[in-house]
């Protein structure tokens, strides 16, 4: 029987923003694949390096398994792994080394390398998987352990060959996605991440995939794993999955990671039912399009089944920006969809977008402004990131040069030239922060007149914040004109 050791290149100690959020998620798209390869008789093994605090901490499981096969599987479903931060591509590369040395084939699967697979091949890779990769590997490991099987046929493929590169045919997205596996959760660790969201958040929080793929075509968003398709679990699956988690690892909450959550019609109002009939008491939160959301019965039907907070992709409080990026979107859509969610009693969340090409200080004001009057419960912020595959990379690739990807997620480096040089978006995404935090505490001073009989310390707490937001906000303002004025 072949050995498989699986691991991933998502170090979260390597992002300290990310490590001081304390959000920590097992690397779905890992599971998913080690589940289906041992579902197929493989003798499978998995070393998670979200905890680890450096590469060679892949030795000992090295040794200790002997793998025929070391296999780094990226997680798809995490937007970071899209980015590819430079310290993590870096790990990958030493892992690879590590492998090499002890004598195993080594098989890579990631948004990078399906980039940028020629690179990993480079660095010693035997096998890049291109786009969506479980099929792909176990068909690969079948053939590798059979003589004369034809590794040309295999679709989705990069390796080498006689010191040339080859690149088989791509490879149709799944979409048949309740025959998969539930993800090989048995294998992970679950205490690290069970202490880190106790200790940081006061509950436990799992993450769950229903789709694959966004049909939309936003030129900024690359699409390297699920591609710009749409292809959804059934509700009965999900629920299925979310009993047997619930069971065995009584979460309190779940990220359900998809691109889009419950595109197909009537699927969310089958997936409240089931959540009901089970009687699964839980709190999620999801990603959605403002469009999609502006539908009652939709949004009370997410509200019935659990839904607490959905992350929008905002991006721009102005309409001139959300055509340039081809997002499909009205910043009309953006404000009724935020009081819809506020008036059900979901919280809206927006990610915001700054710096993308043709952006003025009239954008960036509109932006700010839609932020403070519809108060989003979070926001998300950074600047225009180009993405190997899309449009938008396409446009600036040119200007790129040696810089292509953040160290971390906090770098926030505009990569390419624009209306401000970097260290004024830099300074925008404080400024930002904190005007916002300034408008949210003068909401709560209004509540405190408005319904003195249901203050609580949470809400004393956000009006008192006002004695340092109110400054804070006008030094980082006045820090900001200062780089504008200077052009720094």
């Amino acid at each position: 029987m072949k050995k498989i050791l699986f691991t991933h290149s998502y170090f979260l100690r390597f992002d300290p923003k990310q490590w001081a959020t304390g959000q920590p998620y097992a690397p779905l798209g890992t599971l998913y694949a080690t589940a289906l390869t041992r579902e197929h008789g493989y003798d499978v093994h998995f070393f998670d390096t979200m905890f680890a605090r450096q590469a060679e901490e892949i030795i000992p499981p090295l040794e200790e398994t002997k793998p025929d096969f070391f296999v780094i599987y990226d997680d798809g479903f995490n937007y970071l792994t899209k980015m590819c931060l430079t310290n993590m591509r870096e790990a990958a590369f030493n892992m690879i080394q590590f492998a090499k040395e002890r004598g195993c084939t080594v098989i890579i699967s990631s948004s990078d390398s399906t980039d940028r697979f020629e690179m990993y091949l480079d660095k010693g890779a035997d096998f890049i998987l291109l786009g969506e990769a479980e099929q792909t590997l176990l068909e690969l490991v079948h053939a590798l352990g059979n003589t004369g099987t034809d590794l040309f046929k295999i679709e989705g493929l990069a390796f080498k060959r006689n010191g040339a590169v080859v690149k088989t045919a791509r490879r149709n997205v799944l979409k048949e996605l309740d025959l998969l596996p539930f993800p090989a959760w048995d294998l992970v660790d679950m205490e690290p991440y069970r202490n880190m969201w106790l200790k940081q958040h006061g509950y436990f929080s799992m993450n769950m995939g229903t789709t694959r793929g966004c049909p939309f075509k936003c030129n900024w968003c690359a699409k390297p794993i699920y591609g710009n398709r749409y292809n959804s679990r059934s509700a009965e699956n999900v629920v299925a999955e979310l009993m047997m988690l619930k069971e065995k690892y009584q979460f309190d909450h779940i990220w359900f990671c998809d691109d889009i959550f419950g595109l197909k019609p009537g699927w969310v109002n089958s997936f409240a039912d089931l959540v009901e009939k089970n009687k699964l008491l839980f709190k999620f939160k999801m990603q959605g399009r403002v469009d999609l959301l502006l539908q009652e019965t939709n949004i009370k039907d997410l509200a019935r089944a659990g839904c607490d907070n959905i992350w929008m992709g905002a991006e721009s409080g102005s309409q001139k920006i959300l055509d340039a990026m081809d997002k499909g979107t009205t910043v009309e859509q953006i404000y009724a969809a935020t009081r819809l969610l506020k008036k059900t009693g979901i919280k809206p969340s927006f990610f915001i977008q700054f710096g993308y090409p043709g952006e003025t200080r009239t954008d960036i004001e509109k932006t700010i402004a839609m932020i403070n009057e519809l108060l989003p419960h979070e926001i998300g912020i950074s600047v225009s990131y180009p993405l190997p595959g899309t449009g938008f990379y396409e446009k600036v690739k040119d200007q790129l040069k040696e810089k292509t990807n953040w160290t971390d997620s906090d770098e926030l480096a505009l990569m390419f030239s624009n209306t401000y040089k970097p260290a004024f978006y830099k300074q925008l995404h404080s400024y930002v922060h904190k005007t916002y935090r300034k408008h949210l505490a003068f909401e709560n001073i209004k509540l405190l007149f408005l319904h003195p009989f249901k203050i609580n310390a949470a809400t004393i707490k956000k009006a008192l914040s006002a004695l340092y937001y109110i400054p804070a906000s006008m030094l980082e303002k006045q820090k900001l004109r200062q780089l504008e004025k200077t052009g720094a």
